[in-house]
């Protein structure tokens, strides 16, 4: 019997959700020397400068708060801040994992979603404490979806950088402009402001290297071809595109990575452009964990490039949309093996 994401309900232990705060298994063997600048664009030449020097950083100073720890309580030096900006598919992530493998145990990777599930699910206090430890958090897809969550991780950053965790992070908006256009309250700006003090900027240029030499979406697969291709592909799952959408909304996103755990491929049947914000946003941390495992998908109906309706693109959450269609092309192309 064809296997299905629906009949799936993973449960994930809060004590878990630390030591899953790793890169994702592709970026699992890069490093500096691996990411290979374009020489038409000189600011990832520079890019890799700075996360170079950014990771010395991060390990003299989590090696002077050790030493202050063990000779005394005296105040910890202040963690270092880097924050890699720029357009989707430039390497940021490769840039950011780069740090993440230099850096001193203990170190934490995720993105900007699992960091605020994570202090969802273990408390503030829980989370600040079993953070306070690292030499660095690295947290990849900066975003700031509404004003609870900004002043939660503006919290959480602040003292971790007080207590020596140095912070790496990625987005595709300037510290200064996050949130821009979407949110006016003053204490909101505020809070802003107050993130975007703790990074030094550093802007990655360059072309959606995903979308490079690469043709437009593929043409979907009729419904007949697309079930018979997941039933001749070992460890594949066949879902319907609304029950499948149905299904997220019953789970936490934090449990979207188990939900696809051990997949080879994913197969989705009848998909269409999707209009209401709340079943898009699950669908963007979906996107995000199949990039993040290297699934391949393949869908019949709607082409994946129409996955979001023109009102959801003109909407404030656009970033996001343009980047969970940038990965699910990218998986589309994927060679599945039967």
């Amino acid at each position: 019997m064809q296997e299905r994401l629906v009949d799936r309900r993973p449960e994930v232990p809060a004590d878990q959700l630390v030591a899953q705060m790793v890169p994702p298994p592709m970026f699992d063997e890069v490093g500096f020397d691996t990411y290979i600048p374009d020489p038409n664009e000189p600011s990832q030449a520079a890019a890799v400068a700075a996360g170079r020097a950014f990771a010395d950083k991060v390990a003299a100073i989590h090696k002077a708060t050790n030493k202050k720890s063990l000779f005394g309580k005296k105040k910890p030096p202040q963690g270092a801040g880097l924050y890699l900006d720029g357009g989707f598919g430039v390497g940021k992530t490769h840039l950011l994992a780069s740090i993440f493998h230099s850096a001193p145990a203990p170190k934490s990777f995720g993105t900007f979603g699992e960091l605020t599930n994570l202090v969802g699910a273990l408390g503030f206090g829980n989370a600040v404490e079993r953070l306070s430890a690292n030499s660095v958090l690295c947290i990849d897809e900066f975003e700031l979806d509404d004003p609870g969550d900004t002043m939660l991780v503006s919290r959480l950053l602040t003292e971790l950088s007080a207590s020596g965790v140095s912070i790496a992070a990625t987005s595709n908006t300037l510290p200064g402009q996050l949130g821009e256009g979407r949110f006016a309250a003053q204490d909101f700006l505020r809070e802003i402001k107050k993130l975007g003090s703790i990074f030094d900027t550093v802007r990655v240029d360059g072309p959606d290297y995903r979308h490079r030499d690469l043709p437009p979406a593929p043409e979907p697969s009729s419904p007949e071809q697309l079930a018979e291709r997941a039933a001749a592909t070992s460890g594949a799952t066949l879902d319907d595109f609304d029950a499948l959408l149905h299904h997220l909304s019953t789970l936490h996103p934090s449990k979207y990575g188990a939900l696809i755990h051990g997949v080879s491929a994913v197969f989705v049947s009848g998909v269409h452009p999707v209009t209401d914000q709340a079943v898009a946003l699950r669908l963007v941390v979906l996107a995000d964990r199949l990039y993040d495992a290297g699934t391949p998908v393949t869908v019949s109906g709607a082409k994946l490039d129409r996955i979001f309706s023109q009102e959801m693109l003109d909407g404030g959450y656009r970033k996001k949309y343009l980047r969970a269609i940038s990965r699910l092309l990218a998986l589309s192309r994927f060679e599945v093996a039967a």
